[in-house]
């Protein structure tokens, strides 16, 4: 303990910030002289964190971090009725790309200006650009991630397939069929079925760009009418209704993680960060049975790549801000990397954030996707996500206030094409198209 004190020059910094307020540690039955309440979500390495969060409060005697952990979906949920109310509830939000762009545009969250010992330059650009706006930082990157594909190195022996190292969307849909098998407990391939904004509809969107489409045009006419988005639906509906595990439209990227851990999933095209789990043998059976490769492409290579960071900001309605950018500097900081490296292990450091952590020989080895992670995040353009030029930032998102409700509604409209009875796929894109062009006619983007 005494070394991560020496170490940690986030705490003379707090300290003093708080001085008068932390003379000692509180006494049984005493309130803390602060108490941060940070919301997250409920995913391996944020769990690591919160198991780890003593060190920062024993070195920050006085500070106290409550951890509220949510669902994907309800973390959102929750965390945008917060900032949207100016509640209060929060005092650090576990947040992405998409909320550090468009929430900074509206004063939601608070600046944040760095220590030079944070090494701020030691960040990956596409990340750092990613929780940028106007010049200024708005969040900090806890873990970074873009998508690959991860296949059964052994199933694809056995059946004589070989992928390429970037495989098309054919390559793996003729894969996932011969590997199909579900008397043996194997299903061809896993992807996101549950509806939202962050769940199924962020991989149909890469799927979208990689086919040349895009949400919408210079005009801001929406395309999912178009050709791209039709291929792309009726490949996602087909691969899932015919080779794909039963109830996948309850299936998000945890429900995914379990069934590929267990061995149940050929392939599965999701998160880079899924590569620190399924190689972990006290949570996975397919140890070493893995290969990563990158995510499938189609017609383009643009937009097939989503970024996405896990992030924490602070919303402008805290009245703790110098404390809550004390926890947040330390909680992703090369000290935070080295702390989990030293007490549970290179396999469980957050990746994606870092060019230190990529540099480090012990991470590469502890994880075997380590490279083809890096690669996807360096790929991975925000700022010009489409083949077609398009008018809004964001790769599986659209940088714009509305797209929230947006793809929350195409998400739901996109989960009917695994229902038991499902419309058409030109039905589900009529009326997605249709709801998505009164949204930004009401919002004034599509003026006729």
């Amino acid at each position: 303990m005494n070394s991560l004190r020496r170490k940690c020059p986030l705490k003379v910094k707090l300290r003093a910030a708080l001085f008068g307020l932390m003379a000692a540690l509180p006494m049984a039955g005493q309130t803390w002289a602060q108490e941060l309440v940070v919301a997250t979500v409920n995913n391996g390495h944020m769990l690591t964190l919160q198991k780890l969060t003593p060190h920062f409060e024993q070195a920050n005697p006085g500070v106290r971090i409550r951890w509220v952990t949510l669902e994907e979906d309800q973390l959102r949920q929750q965390v945008t009725r917060d900032v949207v109310t100016k509640a209060g509830r929060f005092d650090i939000l576990t947040l992405g790309g998409y909320e550090a762009q468009v929430w900074s545009g509206r004063g939601w969250l608070r600046p944040l200006k760095p220590s030079a010992a944070y090494q701020v330059d030691d960040l990956l650009p596409p990340i750092r650009q990613a929780l940028t706006h106007q010049g200024q930082l708005y969040a900090l990157p806890f873990y970074g991630e873009s998508t690959m594909t991860l296949v059964r190195r052994d199933l694809l022996k056995q059946a004589g397939i070989q992928l390429p190292a970037q495989p098309t969307w054919e390559q793996v849909a003729q894969a996932a069929r011969k590997l199909h098998d579900p008397a043996m407990g194997v299903y061809g391939i896993c992807l996101r079925g549950k509806p939202g904004w962050g769940q199924n509809l962020s991989l149909l969107t890469t799927m979208a760009n990689t086919h040349g489409g895009q949400w919408f045009d210079m005009a801001w006419r929406p395309q999912l009418q178009s050709a791209p988005w039709r291929q792309a639906l009726t490949l996602y509906a087909s691969l899932l209704r015919e080779v794909g595990p039963p109830g996948a439209v309850a299936n998000g990227y945890n429900e995914n993680l379990a069934l590929f851990s267990a061995g149940r999933c050929a392939i599965w095209v999701d998160a880079t960060v899924a590569g620190a789990f399924v190689n972990r043998p006290s949570e996975s059976r397919v140890v070493d049975r893995v290969d990563f490769l990158q995510a499938p492409v189609a017609s383009t290579p643009k937009g097939a790549h989503w970024l996405w960071s896990w992030s924490l900001a602070i919303p402008a309605s805290s009245r703790q801000a110098t404390a809550a950018q004390a926890f947040i500097e330390w909680a992703t900081s090369r000290e935070y990397i080295e702390l989990v490296a030293r007490d549970v292990g290179w396999h469980a450091v957050p990746g994606g954030t870092r060019r230190s952590t990529y540099a480090a020989a012990q991470f590469r080895r502890a994880n075997p996707h380590a490279e083809v992670e890096l690669q996807a995040i360096l790929s991975a353009d925000q700022e010009h996500p489409t083949l077609p030029r398009s008018p809004y930032v964001g790769i599986q998102w659209v940088g714009i206030p509305e797209y929230q409700a947006i793809g929350t509604a195409v998400g739901q409209e996109v989960a009917r094409v695994l229902a038991p009875r499902p419309p058409s796929v030109a039905e589900v894109l009529a009326r997605s198209q249709k709801l998505t062009e009164r949204k930004v006619r009401e919002a004034g983007y599509l003026k006729r």
